[in-house]
């Protein structure tokens, strides 16, 4: 519908013309923005967690790029493959008798000879002298105790002086061979190491063994030999190590000769003789 213009000059005037706008017409359609394009009728779509179905043509186990959504479930059917059964270790091969024999050390433990016996006797306040001997315990028990009471407190001067004073005196009381003098002179032999004596200990020693193989007392022939041969490794001069060296391995030979543990113990014969060989090229060289 228009609306009537005022007349001038009754009213205000207006600051811009009005017009006239159209009234709809019916039957008229707006005019679409876009273009729609019909969506053809299908299922709904599966849900997001839902695989899609397996193809037909490609056979299970076949790797495929990823897609984004999970593949066909495992077949409940299949049977796992058969776990090999565990082989028995091979057992070893039996050893031979006579190998066993020769690789089995000795049972019997090795009995502590030489220095090491008296050391034990020494710090085991076992007592030096054996009862039963007539007087000699009464006349050897004293000093002996007092001897070993200064080797424990470390006065090994004094034991040495104190050792030989009593085994002058127990040699001529009750002689050289009585068979507490001779465990009087293993122990004098011990304390003359002990003070740095190897020449004093190693005499000794090689004559306690002469006198021990006279009474037909292998064991303890061989205990003076080792000590013997202990204070021997202690000279460093090497003419004086071959003129010991000689007297030494020369009983040493005849006791390995004969039954006792010096026959049963060759080896040790033979580190001495290597010894020696050392010596010798020692002295050549001075």
């Amino acid at each position: 519908m228009l609306r009537p213009v005022p007349e001038p000059g009754r009213g205000s005037t207006p600051t811009f013309p009005l017009r006239a706008v159209p009234e709809p017409q019916p039957g008229a359609e707006p005019v679409p923005t876009f273009e729609l394009r019909a969506v053809p009728e299908s299922a709904e779509p599966a849900p997001r967690d839902t695989p899609p179905a397996p193809d037909a043509a490609t056979p299970p186990g076949t790797v495929a790029p990823p897609t984004g959504a999970f593949g066909p479930p495992p077949p409940m059917d299949a049977r796992p493959l058969p776990i090999p059964e565990a082989q028995p270790a091979p057992r070893p091969a039996p050893v031979p008798e006579d190998a066993l024999i020769a690789s089995d050390p000795d049972p019997k433990p090795t009995p502590p000879r030489g220095f090491d016996a008296v050391a034990e006797a020494v710090l085991g306040d076992e007592p030096l002298t054996a009862p039963g001997e007539s007087d000699a315990p009464a006349l050897l028990a004293e000093p002996v105790g007092r001897i070993n009471e200064a080797v424990k407190e470390g006065r090994i001067e004094a034991a040495a002086a104190l050792a030989e004073q009593t085994l002058v005196q127990a040699s001529g009381t009750l002689g050289p061979e009585h068979p507490e003098v001779l465990r009087l002179g293993e122990l004098t032999a011990y304390i003359a190491y002990l003070a740095g004596d190897p020449l004093r200990a190693f005499r000794l020693s090689l004559d306690l063994a002469g006198a021990r193989r006279r009474t037909g007392d292998a064991e303890a022939a061989y205990g003076n030999v080792e000590s013997a041969a202990t204070a021997w490794r202690a000279v460093r001069d090497p003419a004086l190590g071959l003129e010991l060296g000689r007297d030494l391995i020369g009983l040493w030979t005849e006791l390995a000769a004969e039954d006792g543990p010096a026959a049963e113990e060759v080896e040790q014969l033979e580190s001495a003789r290597a010894r020696m060989g050392r010596l010798t090229e020692r002295a050549r060289t001075r």
